[in-house]
């Protein structure tokens, strides 16, 4: 029996999240979402492709939570898109009560599941998530530090003219402006990427990192960033359906590493059938930390304002 795989939000990041899956043919998908007709038309087509692609995944569209119940995975992708000009605190209590009450009804009806959450703002999210759902910190984790790792490891390539394969990089912090790319644990073929590039160029493009979500939001004008995320998702998942172990940046609870206490940060961990399994401390540089406290600071602000607020849903 394949694996079961809910993705909560038929939009472009969850409905691509689902294609990916259904492509690959490992996991059976439910893609859920309160738009009556919209997961049902989106799941139908990616199913259509399985001849074509030699897929035998069974991707289901539905309005109905029962449908979800007993998942082993449910990625959380719900809520209100980021707008040009709107910034992710924006965002902080409408999808408080949408993350909330979906992670109410994935607890009823798949208790044991690993809930991975890509809702903005997503620090915050994440830590709702968890808050609501009573689950051990282990089965409940954010997609960020992937992303923005691969966005680094793009400029860096691009750079470089070299392949984006052979680029190493582990970005920190929260998902957003106050990101910290760790550019001392950066490296293309093993070699530093400081003994290859000069200063001036690495702070643009750790620069170009921290904006790129709002880089592609003010491309496309009436959209955000879904390929690169979706992808960045099904790597979480294929860690934690396969026990990859895979040393992966993810937004996990902290209970003193890196000296943070409380709240969900970007940092990496070791992904494996139990969910996140380890968080890894590296050694950073003085510069570095205070950057990381800062970007704590900005996510514990978000998580005291949730808390001062009911949700709703």
């Amino acid at each position: 029996m394949r694996p079961k795989v809910t993705v909560v939000g038929a939009g472009n990041v969850g409905a691509t999240v689902a294609q990916r899956i259904a492509d690959k043919g490992y996991a059976d998908v439910v893609l859920t979402d309160v738009v009556e007709g919209l997961p049902q038309g989106k799941a139908l087509d990616i199913m259509e492709a399985g001849p074509i692609l030699g897929s035998n995944a069974q991707i289901v569209g539905t309005n109905d939570y029962a449908d979800t119940a007993n998942s082993d995975v449910v990625v959380i992708t719900a809520g209100v898109a980021r707008r040009p000009g709107m910034s992710r605190d924006d965002l902080l209590f409408t999808n408080m009560d949408i993350v909330g009450g979906v992670t109410r009804q994935i607890v009823h009806h798949s208790p044991n599941a690993i809930l991975i959450i890509v809702s903005n703002p997503l620090d915050a999210m994440v830590y709702h998530a968890y808050e609501v759902s009573g689950f051990p910190k282990q089965r409940v984790m954010g997609m960020a530090g992937i992303l923005d790792a691969a966005r680094f490891r793009t400029f860096l390539a691009l750079e470089l003219k070299v392949s984006v394969r052979d680029v190493r990089a582990f970005v920190l912090g929260g998902h957003g402006d106050a990101m910290v790319p760790l550019v001392q644990y950066t490296s293309a073929a093993g070699v530093p990427v400081s003994q290859l590039l000069n200063r001036e160029v690495l702070e643009r493009i750790v620069q170009r990192t921290r904006d790129g979500g709002g880089e592609i939001v003010n491309l496309l004008k009436t959209g955000s960033a879904y390929y690169a995320p979706s992808a960045a998702v099904v790597e979480m998942v294929e860690a934690i359906l396969f026990d990859q172990k895979r040393v992966l940046s993810c937004a996990a609870y902290l209970e003193g590493e890196y000296g943070i206490h409380g709240i969900f940060m970007g940092v990496p961990t070791k992904l494996g059938a139990g969910g996140v399994e380890q968080v890894i401390q590296l050694k950073l540089t003085t510069e570095e930390q205070q950057a990381l406290d800062r970007s704590a600071a900005a996510v514990r602000e978000l998580v005291d304002a949730m808390k001062k607020r009911p949700a709703r849903a």
